[in-house]
């Protein structure tokens, strides 16, 4: 694995992790809020991936190796799009893996590119507005405990929550390429329902999984590791 930096459009440092191990395909991976592409639950999913493909696994502005200042989607469509543009010029397949927020740009991503082959999000919200968050319920904070990595924390740069951003539930009608929907019963910060409502109106070749007792984004993979793998691979690799 080595780390490669890009720039985007309006002049941000976007840092990757490339794996490469001579795959035709790659999958890019965008970690949620608060989460960067050097913690432990991100570097593992990378490692399961990068088994049967490529992976480029990158940090959004405003997160740990990066430049710039954290929008809460208003903005990391730039991001996105410069790693996709790296990308394309590289593989003849390209997957979007998304978590969280990072789910909802991934659904953004898609709903413009035609190259994007197939996408998996996890968690991701209808809208932002409606994201609960609710940090109280044990579902929130035992796993944020569990995953306290201090030198991530302290690289986040969040900016004010103002800017315009698109909603998910308006475009993901329009993801030409497959797409796996996958949502924690018990997820406390994106409730299912988001999930289902994004699954509900897309209209490409689309599967919704539900993880029973599960709560959020990688928490999905930290606590039903075994069919979290199989769920994915079998969508990116086997269909």
């Amino acid at each position: 694995m080595k780390e490669i930096t890009l720039k985007t459009a309006d002049n941000v440092k976007i840092a990757l992790n490339h794996y490469q191990n001579g795959f035709e395909r790659v999958v890019i991976i965008a970690p949620g809020w608060f989460m960067t592409k050097d913690s432990k639950a991100f570097k593992e999913i990378s490692e399961v991936f990068a088994e049967r493909s490529d992976v480029m696994t990158f940090d959004f502005r405003g997160h740990g190796r990066s430049s710039g200042f954290y929008t809460f989607t208003s903005k990391e469509i730039k991001d996105i799009s410069a790693v996709i543009e790296y990308a394309d010029k590289n593989y003849k397949e390209i997957y979007l893996v998304g978590f969280s927020l990072g789910a909802a740009v991934v659904l953004i991503a898609a709903s413009t590119n035609d190259n994007i082959k197939k996408v998996i999000v996890v968690s991701p919200p209808s809208c932002f507005e409606k994201i609960e968050n609710q940090v109280w319920k044990k579902e929130a904070w035992i796993p944020t405990l569990k995953k306290c990595e201090l030198r991530r924390w302290f690289s986040i740069r969040p900016s004010l929550i103002i800017g315009r951003k698109i909603k998910p539930i308006e475009i993901v009608d329009k993801i030409k390429c497959p797409t796996l929907f996958i949502a924690g019963e018990k997820d406390p910060t994106v409730c299912y329902w988001h999930t289902e409502s994004l699954y509900n109106k897309a209209v490409c070749k689309k599967q919704y999984e539900l993880f029973k007792n599960c709560s959020h984004a990688e928490d999905l993979f930290i606590q039903d590791r075994e069919k979290f793998v199989r769920i994915c691979s079998d969508w990116l690799f086997e269909k």
